[in-house]
């Protein structure tokens, strides 16, 4: 389920502030800064840096 264009406009990274993207496969968002990924469970992103799973 993709987020609606308005809402990822406006999601941002809470760590560092920057902005998120979708990742090729659509269940995550990307903070391509911190290099963290978030998941995005039952169309809702999860935005807790805790939840965060750092990129390869």
């Amino acid at each position: 389920m993709m987020i609606k264009k308005e809402l990822l406009e406006i999601l941002a990274c809470p760590k560092c502030k920057s902005r998120v993207v979708y990742d090729d496969s659509g269940e995550f968002l990307i903070c391509e800064k911190c290099r963290l990924r978030y998941p995005i469970e039952d169309g809702i992103p999860v935005m807790l840096i805790e939840k965060a799973v750092e990129l390869d």
